[in-house]
């Protein structure tokens, strides 16, 4: 058997450690503006990968305009911040800064022609996720986006 190269490099991150609580399968339900009288249904998954150095999120949503996509955090040590990366089925992606606290993990991207922040709350002692989307179009107001509810399945 031969060793995977950077073997001794698949462990834990300890700076991830505050997205724990995030583990798991999860089904989510919620709405989009743009299509107010559709609730949208769909599953999430968060996972550690490579032993923990990073989180990957994969998400699918039960409805043709709304992408699956994928996500991976990761941290900077030095910067003391946090990043996820996405990327989806239409060949987009997109780098979010991220913040964690008050129980409470949150992505924003700012870019002139499509802004979008994102809240996600723990709740009900990590069985219940909350969040809330926002986006803003070529610098204009901030507008409603995607807001889930997300039960641990």
């Amino acid at each position: 058997m031969t060793n995977k190269i950077g073997q001794k490099a698949l462990i834990a991150n300890p700076a991830l450690k505050p997205f724990e609580v995030l583990i798991g399968e999860w089904r989510t339900s919620g709405s989009h503006p743009y299509f107010p009288d559709i609730t949208l249904t769909g599953r999430v998954v968060f996972e550690w990968h490579e032993s923990g150095a990073f989180l990957i999120m994969r998400s699918e949503i039960d409805h043709p305009e709304f992408p699956d996509g994928i996500e991976i955090f990761g941290s900077d040590d030095s910067a003391k911040t946090f990043y996820m990366l996405h990327f989806d089925e239409r060949g987009i992606s997109r780098k979010f800064d991220v913040q964690i606290g008050n129980g409470e993990f949150m992505w924003r991207r700012d870019d002139p022609k499509f802004s979008q922040h994102y809240v996600l709350s723990v709740q009900d002692k990590g069985r219940r996720l909350e969040s809330k989307g926002e986006m803003s179009r070529s610098g204009k107001a901030w507008e409603g986006d995607l807001s889930l509810t997300y039960i641990r399945a």
